[in-house]
C-alpha cells in the first residue's frame, strides 16, 4: 500500500487520520516538532489500530532533516497539517505565523521535488472565503479578504500550491478547505489537547466541563442570527479524518489542483452548541455572554455537494455524537495527553 507523509501528524486532526489511513490500509508516518501537538497521541494511535507508525520528532520547515525522511522512506503522498493556528495569537505575532506557516509548505514542496513526489493534500480553511462571499461557501468562489494573519496564510498557501502545480503538470494537489473540526475518536484515547487556554469553542467547553476552567464566555449575542450568538459548520473530526481518506485515494489518480470543503452544511450556533453539550452529557456548563471578538463572522458554513459528487464523501456523526465523544475523551483525560 502507499506510504503517506503527515507533516504534522501528531497534532489534533492529524492523529485522527492516520488512525483512517492505518484502518484503510495505507502506512503512515508522521514528521513533527511536537510545539503544538504530543508524542504520546502517536502512541495512541498505534494502540488504537494495532499498527505501528513511523515517526520523526522533525521541524517541518528544517528542509535538510526533512530531507533524511525522504531519503529513507518512499514517501508516495503528502498530507501538509504542519502549521500555527491560533487566530488570537497570529494577530499578535504575525511575523511568526507567516514565517512558519509558509516556510512548512516551501520546505515540504522543495524536498517533493527533489525526491519525486508528486501528490500532496494540504489543510486549508474556510477563512479563505474571507468576508465577502454570501454562505453558504462553495469551491468556485474567489477567495475573499481575511480578518487576520493566520487566515492569510492559508490564502498565500493556497496559491504557492496552484503556482506550483502549474509548473509541474505531473503534480496533483487537493486543497481541504475545513470548517469547524471538533469531537474525538470514540476509543476516548485521541482528541483535541492544545496548550495553553483553548481558541476554540468546544475545547473550551469540555475544559470548564472538567473543571479546568471556571466559566465560558461566549463572545456576543447580538449577531443578525435567530439567537444572537454566531452560527458555524461543526464537523466531528472522524468524518473529516474519513475525507482525507477519500482525499488520498483522488489524489493518487488525478493531476492538477482541485479544491473541496468539508463541512456538513449545517451551521449552528453557540448557544445551541453549548445546550447541545450539556444536553448529551448531563452536564451543566456555566456560562456568560460577553462582547464580540473581533474578525468574528455571523456565519459560515459550507455547500459539501462538490466532496460527495467527486470523492463520494459524506459527514456520518450529528452534533450530538460530537459533544458526546468530546466528552468521553476530555473525561477520561482531564488534563489532556499529560494524565
Amino acid at each position: 500500500m502507499p506510504n503517506v507523509l503527515l507533516a504534522g501528524g501528531a497534532g489534533y486532526i492529524g492523529s485522527h487520520t492516520a488512525v483512517e489511513l492505518l484502518e484503510s490500509g495505507y502506512d503512515v508516518i508522521v514528521a513533527d516538532n511536537y510545539s503544538n501537538s504530543c508524542p504520546e497521541s502517536i502512541k495512541r494511535v498505534e494502540k488504537i489500530t494495532g499498527k505501528s507508525v513511523k515517526s520523526y520528532e522533525v521541524d517541518v520547515k528544517d528542509v535538510e532533516k526533512l530531507s533524511v525522511i525522504f531519503e529513507e522512506n518512499k514517501i508516495d503522498a503528502v498530507i501538509h497539517f504542519a502549521g500555527l493556528k491560533a487566530v488570537g495569537e497570529s494577530v499578535e505575532k504575525p511575523v511568526l505565523y507567516y514565517r512558519n506557516n509558509i516556510d512548512t509548505t516551501l520546505a515540504l514542496l522543495e524536498c517533493m521535488k527533489k525526491y519525486d513526489v508528486k501528490n500532496i493534500i494540504f489543510s486549508s480553511s474556510a477563512t479563505v472565503y474571507g468576508e465577502e462571499n454570501p454562505v453558504p461557501y462553495t469551491e468556485e468562489m474567489k477567495r475573499g479578504t481575511c480578518t487576520n494573519p493566520y487566515g492569510w496564510t492559508k490564502v498565500m498557501m493556497e496559491q504557492i500550491f496552484e503556482d506550483a502545480a502549474k509548473a509541474d503538470n505531473e503534480m496533483s494537489v487537493v486543497l481541504l478547505r475545513y470548517f469547524n473540526p471538533i469531537g474525538a475518536h470514540e476509543s476516548g484515547l485521541i482528541g483535541e489537547d492544545p496548550q495553553g487556554i483553548p481558541n476554540n469553542l468546544m475545547p473550551y467547553v469540555a475544559q470548564v466541563a472538567v473543571g479546568r476552567r471556571d466559566h465560558l464566555t461566549i463572545f456576543g449575542n447580538d449577531y443578525p442570527t435567530p439567537d444572537g450568538t454566531c452560527r458555524r459548520d461543526y464537523i466531528h473530526v472522524v468524518d473529516l479524518a474519513k475525507g482525507h481518506v477519500k482525499a488520498i485515494d483522488y489524489v493518487l489518480k488525478h493531476k492538477g489542483v482541485e479544491v473541496f470543503n468539508l463541512g456538513t452544511g449545517t451551521p449552528y450556533s453557540v448557544t445551541e452548541i453549548v445546550e447541545t453539550f450539556q444536553k448529551a452529557n448531563g452536564i451543566t456548563i456555566k456560562y456568560e455572554y460577553g462582547a464580540r471578538r473581533a474578525g468574528d463572522l455571523p456565519e459560515s458554513y459550507a455547500n459539501a455537494d462538490k466532496a460527495l459528487k467527486v470523492l463520494g464523501w459524506k459527514t456520518e456523526k450529528n452534533l450530538e455524537d460530537m459533544c458526546r465523544d468530546l466528552w468521553r475523551w476530555q473525561s477520561k483525560n482531564p488534563m489532556g495527553y499529560k494524565g
